[in-house]
């Protein structure tokens, strides 16, 4: 008799890589509960949370029918998403060949795409509310602004010849839309990137992808570049942090 699927524990706030879970979760069709992660009030740092996410960032997953049919958590994104595609053998590559493909293209969101989106973003629309010379801030808005310009070019070039980022759709779709999708935000114009925003939009035709991204839509209620007293107090929580031993 097969066990009857257990909704996977998602543990979550809706930002891209929170995303990334949400939309993989329903192209795969796995029935997910979402228990929210507020890391603007310091939920992240909560020893419930802690114990399946040392590092203190959502998402986690904890799976009630982990292998050998044991419970188990796994935190971080990209390790979420290939053990996703390796439980259900959907989007992490048909055989050897497609699954280095898929990998690559993941680490590279995981090491590049992510980071260096959210380092601009932090410069660009949160530190001018921290720092008041803009001076100060110039050279890392710079920075980042033309590093993320130039990661969007990897993608356009990648995607001229093939539809999806690693041949069929995969994983490292899953990884890298919901960061093109703070494209605005990042003073990018998908304009200037023909096959990129082809892929952008064609991915966000899938029913996965148009109901994965609004998960948790009701959950962000203050924005981190407003003037509240809230909106200070979470940045305080966000990026005033040092080792906690």
């Amino acid at each position: 008799m097969v066990d009857t699927p257990q909704p996977i524990d998602l543990y979550f706030w809706p930002t891209p890589n929170g995303r990334k879970i949400t939309i993989s979760l329903e192209e795969m069709g796995l029935p997910y509960t979402v228990h929210g992660v507020n890391i603007g009030k310091g939920d992240q740092f909560k020893p419930d949370f802690l114990a399946i996410s040392p590092n203190n960032r959502m998402p986690a997953i904890v799976d009630s029918q982990g292998p050998d049919g044991k419970p188990i958590s796994i935190f971080e994104s990209g390790a979420i998403l290939q053990y996703l595609a390796r439980k259900t053998g959907m989007f992490g590559g048909a055989n050897a060949r497609e699954q280095a493909e898929v990998e690559s293209w993941l680490m590279w969101q995981m090491a590049n795409l992510g980071p260096v989106m959210g380092h601009h973003n932090h410069f660009r629309n949160y530190a001018p509310k921290i720092e008041p010379d803009p001076e100060k801030l110039k050279y890392a808005q710079d920075r980042f602004f033309n590093e993320t310009n130039r990661l969007f070019g990897v993608l356009e070039v990648r995607l001229r010849d093939r539809e999806f980022i690693a041949g069929p759709l995969s994983i490292a779709d899953f990884a890298s839309w919901p960061w093109i999708a703070a494209y605005k935000s990042q003073g990018q114009d998908l304009a200037d990137f023909p096959a990129l925003n082809r892929w952008f939009g064609q991915c966000r035709l899938r029913p996965g992808f148009e109901k994965g991204r609004k998960v948790g839509e009701e959950l962000r209620a203050t924005a981190l570049t407003a003037d509240s007293k809230e909106a200070e107090e979470a940045r305080k929580i966000l990026f005033g942090q040092k080792a906690r031993i």
